[in-house]
């Protein structure tokens, strides 16, 4: 008789769940830094994503000084300024946005910023592959900050997801001396919440997902 393969799991179905749908984006740090055996139990949890090829192409640096999220802060903050100099908008709205970009980032108890790095996936002689490669380096690391996310919130701690270092790499590498193989794709705030974040409408699961079967489908339209 054949029977459905069962993996043990430490959580049972609705502690994992509800982990999964509890997480929150956290704006706002109480001050207390995050132990570093926190710290070491999510990374530990990072280690375990998926990634193409198994190469784990992720790379993360902890920062938490203050003069270093400063300057950080401030070297993203100036791109930032430029940047929407030469859209033409308007220096007050300029300056509101770079204020809350600095707040964001100094006021955080830590930051952690998400690289990848191509050095160990695969080469190939044409653009088309090489650009795959390089997208599954994306995904992979994304997998793998995910894990960090939910792991953070598995320790009590609240994170906020920034995609800003994608349009100041070369700035946030030279602020934080990264190795030249390491590409910023993001930045996380990472700290006890201060207070809950907000709730935000989510799509039904009719609007992002097609069964090819119609027997597939769990929740038919009637």
């Amino acid at each position: 008789m054949n029977t459905v393969p069962r993996i043990d799991s430490p959580l049972n179905t609705p502690d994992a769940h509800a982990l999964l749908q509890g997480r929150q984006s956290i704006r706002r740090y109480q001050p207390a830094k995050p132990p570093g055996a926190s710290i070491r139990a999510i990374f530990e949890s990072v280690a375990h994503a998926p990634s193409a090829h198994n190469r784990q192409p992720w790379r993360y640096m902890v920062v938490s000084g203050p003069a270093a999220k400063e300057q950080l802060a401030l070297a993203m903050g100036r791109r930032l300024a430029a940047d929407r100099g030469q859209d033409g908008d308007a220096d007050g709205l300029i300056r509101q946005d770079v204020r809350r970009s600095y707040e964001r980032i100094t006021g955080a108890p830590a930051v952690i910023m998400v690289a990848l790095t191509m050095a160990e996936m695969d080469r190939y002689p044409d653009e088309r592959r090489m650009q795959a490669e390089y997208l599954m380096a994306v995904q992979s690391t994304a997998m793998a900050t995910q894990n960090l996310l939910l792991a953070a919130h598995a320790e009590g701690l609240g994170t906020c997801w920034m995609c800003a270092p994608l349009f100041c790499p070369d700035d946030v590498k030279a602020a934080l001396s990264l190795p030249a193989d390491w590409e910023p794709q993001g930045l996380i705030t990472l700290g006890y919440p201060a207070q809950p974040g907000r709730n935000k409408p989510r799509k039904p699961v009719s609007e992002f997902v097609r069964f090819g079967e119609a027997e597939d489908d769990p929740c038919p339209t009637r």
